[in-house]
């Protein structure tokens, strides 16, 4: 899917010379520097030109006016290199038999069955600390992937000397391609892949559905068939799963029933256990490394050391995750007190959906929460970027999309509020920019 990014009209930038000095610091660049990154307009003409042969009619500036933004963010190397230590260091705890026993004590029964494969590209979200990043949390079909190598390809650096992009965006979305590959021959071998269904529920109606279309552009473009398919649209027939007549090898999972616990995921979850497709991510992956309730294992010192992994992966862990605790019968009322330092999240939820700052919470919701399955977060702010027209600076969290320990993307989210939205006006995805100097 390499777009003509190269032939993007220049960028009109402000010249922000001060900022952008050797001395400036990433703090100074974040608050300070206002060159345009990026042509949004250029962006979303190059995104239509490839969405409308799928029937994208709509501009998605009308659609989507807040899905990017046009700063960067900028982000030091030393924390890219902690950052980099705690994904690394993820899989090596996953990979560890002690930890899946003790995960699996509150998964669904379904993950209990193994498929064969990792369960594809993460998103693992850090929030940057004085202390360093801190790990908010860690998703199986995490968003935005290929929009931001979009993105990402369509930049200018306006301080090449000083600043460049971590990672190279057309490298990842040939990366991203290799991880539903790898997810395919882990579980199938060396046979072919010839056809792969992008399902979600109501995939027309869901946000990041230009996405979708990506998708299909660049399997498409490596000679697999590719469609967008509900899941009540599965047929099992013969051994066979099809989608509206045709057969399928492999679906690209982008729903958040994780369980498939559903009853239109009833034939998908029928096929999946059955061998007879290839789903990624699956239910064990979820259970693996995104249920909330892992972040109390994950972050807990002790429990890392008595699994016998390195000493690299227990320091980098036991501090880049906030204390997480889950919520009881037991603690619910010492929670309630503490309530102001922390965030609540539900167990097997997604996104900013029924979380809630402590400070914010009435009893009302209190009570709601308590009859779910529910974690304590401690909080931890996230960092700022300062964006011209806005009296006060907006919020930012970076998402590190990862396969197997290695990273293949960095991305920024800029918003304002509670939790990342794409409703902020100067907020949406932003390219990531690091030092040069040991680049």
């Amino acid at each position: 899917m390499r777009t003509e990014m190269s032939k993007l009209p220049p960028h009109d930038q402000e010249l922000c010379t001060d900022v952008r000095s050797s001395t400036a610091s990433i703090e100074d660049m974040n608050r300070q520097c206002f060159c345009v990154s990026v042509d949004l307009d250029a962006v979303h003409v190059e995104l239509q030109k490839i969405l409308q042969p799928y029937g994208q009619v709509t501009d998605l500036r009308q659609s989507h006016p807040h899905l990017f933004a046009s700063l960067p963010v900028y982000v030091s190397r030393g924390h890219l290199e902690r950052i980099r230590e705690v994904v690394v260091a993820i899989e090596e705890v996953v990979k560890s038999p002690a930890y899946q026993s003790a995960v699996m004590a509150w998964a669904p029964q379904i993950a209990r069955f193994d498929p064969g494969s990792p369960g594809g590209l993460l998103g693992i979200d850090f929030h940057l600390s004085p202390e360093g990043p801190k790990l908010i949390e860690i998703n199986t079909n995490p968003g935005g992937a290929l929009l931001n190598t979009l993105l990402s390809q369509a930049q200018k650096v306006c301080a090449p000397d000083r600043m460049v992009p971590p990672t190279d965006p057309v490298q990842a979305e040939q990366q991203i391609f290799a991880t539903l590959l790898a997810e395919w021959e882990s579980q199938r071998g060396h046979l072919p892949l010839a056809s792969v269904a992008i399902v979600d529920e109501t995939p027309r109606q869901q946000y990041l559905h230009p996405e979708f279309l990506l998708y299909c552009e660049l399997l498409r473009k490596h000679g697999v068939r590719a469609d967008i398919r509900a899941p009540e649209d599965v047929v099992i027939a013969g051994g066979r799963v099809f989608f509206a007549g045709e057969s399928v090898d492999m679906v690209y999972n982008r729903m958040t029933d994780f369980a498939l616990q559903q009853p239109m995921n009833a034939a998908l979850r029928e096929a999946y256990l059955e061998r007879q497709i290839v789903l990624s991510p699956h239910p064990r992956a979820h259970a693996l490394y995104a249920d909330k309730r892992n972040l109390s294992l994950i972050g807990d010192r002790s429990f890392l050391q008595s699994l016998g992994i390195s000493q690299t992966a227990v320091n980098a862990l036991s501090t880049a995750v906030p204390t997480t605790t889950l919520l009881t019968p037991e603690n619910h009322e010492a929670m309630w007190v503490e309530r102001r330092k922390l965030f609540f999240k539900p167990a097997a939820g997604f996104g900013s959906k029924a979380s809630y700052r402590g400070d914010k919470l009435t009893r009302r919701i209190w009570s709601e929460i308590l009859r779910g399955t529910y974690v304590a977060q401690q909080i931890v702010p996230p960092s700022e970027r300062s964006v011209a027209g806005q009296d006060e600076p907006l919020k930012i969290d970076i998402r590190t999309f990862a396969y197997g320990g290695d990273i293949l993307l960095y991305a920024a989210r800029i918003y304002r509020g509670q939790t990342t939205n794409f409703r902020t006006f100067g907020g949406g995805f932003a390219p990531v920019l690091t030092d040069a100097s040991t680049h």
